[in-house]
């Protein structure tokens, strides 16, 4: 198992409560299918920027009252409805999605942040609108763990998204550990490199464990759900650490014997 900002939010597995099951599925779809029209496939800039325009169109009838004209929309109005969802989420994961067709790098941690609060924040907002559980302290929580979410699918995938032509490491952090875009795209570990991770792991970890109250403050399967799904975000990020952020040779994963130790260390939070 990797760490992929929407494989690690909770997708209707059998910790949440049935009736919840279903529009959890619908805001899972909506994005996955989302993020794939903006990253998956052969389509050009522009035809990518049009599939998400035709997503915020289906939006705009939904807010207006208007039948949707796709199934995916027709059961994402009634979810909204059902569940008074604020529609700006929805818009929010479009506008990142496509950010990520247009801009390739990111100069600081707060416009890395920012990115963030678009690309996996509202998931974990919508989930919360679910349960009811939307106090200010609570929404907080749960954006610090789904922007450490996001910052440790980039830290894992720094390689892969190279491929890609994209760097999510801040810019301003490389020349303080002496490293140059060349050393990404030659595959080049160093100390320099295993510091600059070293650092970002950190970042990371101690943003994840900002949210982790938020464990204590939801229903009793929901709360188990969010307790693995950090614990397996802490897990990558050891086992980043233990190659010394080498992501070129080992992208950290998570087998079937790490569920035991997450579920361990859930019963501990």
């Amino acid at each position: 198992m990797s760490v992929d900002h929407y494989e690690n939010f909770p997708v209707a597995s059998f910790l949440v409560p049935a009736p919840l099951r279903r529009p959890i599925e619908v805001i899972y779809r909506f994005a996955r299918s989302a993020d794939d029209i903006a990253d998956e496939g052969d389509a050009s800039p522009e035809e990518r920027l049009a599939g998400l325009a035709a997503y915020q169109a289906e939006l705009d009838r939904i807010e207006s009252g208007q039948a949707p004209q796709t199934l995916l929309f027709v059961a994402l109005s009634e979810a909204i409805s059902q569940h008074a969802l604020p529609i700006q989420l929805f818009r929010d994961l479009l506008d990142a999605f496509a950010q990520d067709v247009v801009k390739k790098r990111y100069a600081d941690y707060p416009e890395l942040l920012d990115y963030c609060r678009r690309s996996a924040n509202p998931v974990g907002r919508l989930v919360l609108h679910l349960f009811g559980r939307t106090e200010p302290e609570h929404l907080a929580q749960s954006d610090c763990i789904c922007s450490a979410l996001q910052l440790i699918n980039f830290w894992q995938d720094v390689a892969v998204d190279w491929q890609k032509e994209r760097i999510y490491l801040p810019l301003t952090d490389l020349p303080r550990f002496r490293i140059s875009e060349d050393d990404i795209a030659q595959n080049r570990w160093s100390a320099n490199w295993a510091a600059l991770m070293d650092f970002q792991i950190d970042r990371a970890r101690d943003l994840m464990l900002q949210g982790t109250p938020l464990v204590h403050a939801l229903p009793g399967r929901l709360g188990w759900e969010i307790r693995l799904t950090i614990q397996g975000g802490l897990r990558i990020l050891e086992r980043l650490r233990k190659v010394r952020g080498d992501v070129f040779q080992h992208r950290p994963q998570l087998g079937k014997w790490d569920w035991l130790v997450l579920a361990s260390r859930s019963l501990t939070m």
